[in-house]
């Protein structure tokens, strides 16, 4: 059997446009917006860094210089810093430089997920690597990364994070057809179909923004087909491995293919406004030093805002699938 080497690479694509927080992000990655007081992709990689990833490639675009800055030195406001003896808000600035080997390439046209995971080929190489969208904060100090890259050790090929939504919300997901495996939280991937249309889905098992790829997928990626908006969807690469490994089932264990891991801890989508905001109340409870008095402002708020009449206001939808 062939054993895999140390999975250290990761690949966070953060090229995206973050139209859906306009205006927000006109002039700062929707990357960099805060979730209480971090930037939203600081989470993404001290996610990464605590399931062994300590080689990462950010796929960037224009505009995104804001990024590189975060990740690099700050030497003056050090120097400021530690001239003051402020050492607490020292040891704050210097963290996400020491979290990993941060790289970065540029993704010169946004075409899509799939185009995006391609740029990483060169850094990659012919290795197994994950792959941690920066819109999905998974709150679990890297349990999720870990266990997909457990998988992959197990059954080979690729690995990919699902969750289950609601019947009406898995349109806006790229949707698996699954078939069942002697581990629980396990399944074999049969078939993906990138947004399915209303009524169309094969399962409610939406695939969330986790992956651990086998290096065989720049090979399907670099022949992928533009769908209709002209971008080359991950999806449509990971269907076209899935079919591979069915033809080749029966064959052991790490027969490779697609397999997934059916996740149920906390994720937020941080590119959704109001998974935004419920992303920033929680893990702002969660914290040792704001947790107490916010966790009692909102019980009043809450208790207020109940006791007032009802005030109806002009729904706004949040569009999905928009080019981001």
């Amino acid at each position: 059997m062939t054993v895999d080497r140390a999975l250290t690479k990761a690949v966070i694509p953060a090229a995206g446009l973050g139209t859906r927080f306009l205006p927000a992000t006109k002039a700062t990655p929707k990357e960099m917006l805060p979730v209480v007081d971090k930037p939203a992709i600081q989470y993404v990689v001290e996610e990464a860094a605590a399931a062994g990833l300590s080689d990462l490639l950010v796929v960037t675009g224009r505009t995104k210089r804001a990024i590189e800055d975060h990740f690099d030195e700050a030497v003056e406001l050090e120097l400021t810093l530690a001239e003051r003896g402020d050492a607490e808000t020292l040891a704050l600035v210097r963290a996400p430089t020491e979290l990993a080997r941060i790289h970065y390439v540029r993704q010169g046209d946004a075409l899509g997920l799939g185009h995006a995971v391609g740029c990483a080929e060169q850094h990659v190489g012919d290795e197994p690597f994950a792959v941690l969208l920066g819109d999905d904060l998974v709150a679990d100090g890297g349990e999720l990364l870990r266990r997909l890259k457990a998988v992959r050790s197990a059954y080979g090929g690729s690995v990919v994070a699902l969750m289950r939504v609601p019947a009406d919300e898995i349109h806006r997901y790229g949707c698996a057809a699954v078939e069942a495996t002697d581990e629980p939280d396990v399944v074999r991937v049969v078939d993906l179909v990138e947004k399915p249309a209303p009524g169309t889905a094969p399962s409610n098992l939406a695939v969330i923004g986790r992956y651990v790829l086998d290096a065989s997928i720049f090979g399907v990626l670099a022949k992928g087909v533009a769908d209709e908006r002209g971008e080359i969807q991950l999806t449509d690469a990971l269907r076209v491995l899935a079919h591979e490994g069915l033809a080749s089932k029966g064959r052991g264990r790490r027969s490779g293919g697609v397999h997934g891991v059916i996740y149920d801890g906390r994720r937020f989508d941080t590119g959704n406004k109001l998974s935004y905001l419920q992303a920033v109340v929680e893990l702002a409870v969660e914290r040792d030093d704001l947790g107490p008095p916010f966790r009692a402002w909102l019980q009043e708020f809450c208790a207020r805002s109940l006791a007032k009449p009802t005030q109806r206001t002009e729904e706004h939808t949040d569009p999905q699938g928009e080019t981001e």
